[in-house]
């Protein structure tokens, strides 16, 4: 089986949220060569370490990705610009755009010969008719298709998976494709516009709790349905897709489905409060359920996310809350 061990290994986006984690992972098992890459300044990045190579680059530019995969073996294709549902919804240029990336590091790979490359993309490349009850099965990985994803950002992540996978066979680059569901955990964004639904609702129980206002807004009515996945078990599973000699994309995400309401209710059990709900129809939305199949995963790496929400929330609720508690 491939193995990172001794290689050169570049982390697109590594300034980011799950680029951060991913970061810390290679260095705890032993990576010693690792380039972070991002666009933002090195003081705006989640986290960073003094260990690996930093770099200051914008991968929407061909000869930035040309300086960043440079004598790598391995790279990991985190960056895009993107968010949670109330940035996708109202930046679908911004998110389409993100295909420069994965296209000048993909030739960039090409020309260099890197061995094997990642792309993250996204549950929300699967059939929006697939996803219009609560109630939906999960979603297997042949679901993407006849093609019907979130518009902009989802039809820029399925464009992108055709992209690797005609790399590798007309190049022979081995590519690997994830489709994360809902990521969340410590040291994700939770304000600004960008955060997902977990960040969100533990930010708003936070200020609730520390403003003693004992009330919650929520987008939606609350019924929507979705799976979480921790950030742990998001960058566990890369790893070991990466390493794997399956090269189809591949779900990476929690079974576990709940409601937006149970969300909530969640999120107060864990911070002792209970909150009035102010629900806000008219907000953005998505899709009215989403959940991950994870057959396919089960079968091909032995392996499924496997942390409980009420596991990850409690340790995203606790940082939020902290850093929610240094801003007030």
């Amino acid at each position: 089986m491939y193995s990172l061990a001794n290689k050169r290994v570049l982390v697109a986006g590594g300034g980011g949220f799950i680029g951060g984690w991913l970061v810390r992972l290679l260095i705890s098992s032993g990576c010693t060569s690792v380039r972070s890459v991002d666009i933002k300044p090195l003081d705006e990045w989640h986290t960073y370490f003094d260990d690996v190579e930093n770099l200051v680059l914008d991968l929407s530019k061909r000869e930035s990705c040309d300086t960043a995969v440079k004598d790598c073996d391995v790279v990991f294709n985190l960056a895009a610009d993107m968010g949670g549902m109330g940035f996708i919804e109202n930046n679908k240029a911004l998110c389409m755009l993100s295909v420069l990336i994965n296209t000048h590091l993909l030739q960039a790979s090409h020309i260099m010969n890197v061995e094997r490359y990642f792309f993250s993309s996204s549950a929300c490349v699967y059939r929006s008719d697939l996803q219009s009850s609560t109630s939906i099965p999960g979603l297997k990985e042949s679901d993407a298709y006849p093609a019907s994803p979130e518009d902009g950002y989802g039809w820029e992540k399925l464009f992108s998976e055709r992209m690797c996978r005609h790399f590798m066979e007309d190049f022979g680059i081995q590519t690997r494709v994830a489709r994360y569901h809902n990521v969340y955990g410590p040291f994700g964004t939770f304000d600004g516009g960008r955060e997902k639904a977990p960040a969100a609702i533990c930010r708003k129980v936070a200020d609730a709790l520390l403003s003693n206002t004992k009330e919650i807004s929520i987008w939606g009515d609350g019924n929507q349905t979705r799976s979480f996945t921790f950030i742990n078990d998001t960058i566990v599973g890369t790893v070991k897709l990466l390493e794997s000699e399956f090269c189809e994309p591949l779900n990476i995400g929690s079974s576990e489905m709940v409601t937006i309401n149970q969300l909530v209710t969640i999120v107060e059990e864990i911070a002792g409060v209970r909150l009035k709900r102010n629900y806000e129809l008219s907000a953005p939305k998505g899709v009215r359920g989403r959940n991950s199949d994870n057959s396919l995963i089960q079968s091909v790496l032995g392996w499924e996310p496997s942390t409980s929400l009420i596991e990850g929330l409690e340790q995203t609720f606790s940082w939020v809350y902290s850093q929610r508690k240094k801003q007030l």
